[in-house]
């Protein structure tokens, strides 16, 4: 498994910051979701509960990026 840098218009970007901006496009709306359906509000800290979210998503982006790249081959 080997992660190779994506050329995006010219700039060599790392494969890791289009999996952070991929996880913060997917809790935007999980976190529209929370506040309409008020479960921020019951949380004791309101940011610390989106960062994990937000950290969750992410490693899970990671993971099945890993893990799709071991079956297609590369």
């Amino acid at each position: 498994m080997s992660f190779v840098e994506v050329d995006l218009f010219g700039v060599c970007v790392a494969p890791i910051s289009i999996m952070m901006v991929a996880a913060w496009l997917i809790l935007v709306p999980v976190r529209w979701v929370a506040s309409r359906s008020r479960v921020l509000r019951r949380a004791w800290h309101p940011a610390l509960v989106e960062l994990s979210t937000y950290v969750i998503i992410l490693s899970a982006l990671v993971l099945l990026t890993a893990d799709w790249m071991r079956y297609v081959g590369r």
